[in-house]
């Protein structure tokens, strides 16, 4: 990666971590990591939006696995999908390929 393409690339991570966890989502993501019934992803997917309420982190990769899979799922609460939405939100663009 040449200098150029590093500082775009630093500078889209960012702008992409300026993104916040709302208070309706992180209270979903509270409720999911409470849940008894939630599923594995779903819990990582809330774990990750509740830690980006109040910093500038993003989503990681196997957080953002986790989210897109609670998304999908047809057994998921509304809470569930709430968080992994505001998670995968939080997700920096992948590289095209």
């Amino acid at each position: 990666m040449n200098r150029v393409s590093g500082l775009f690339h630093q500078w889209r991570i960012d702008i992409m971590s300026k993104e916040k966890t709302g208070k309706k989502a992180a209270s979903s993501a509270s409720k999911t990591l409470k849940s008894k019934s939630a599923s594995k992803s779903a819990k990582s997917a809330a774990g990750s939006a509740l830690a980006q309420s109040k910093t500038k982190k993003v989503t990681g990769k196997v957080a953002g696995t986790a989210a897109s899979k609670t998304l999908k799922s047809k057994h998921e609460t509304k809470s569930a999908k709430s968080a992994a939405g505001s998670a995968l939100t939080q997700r920096p663009n992948r590289k095209k390929h």
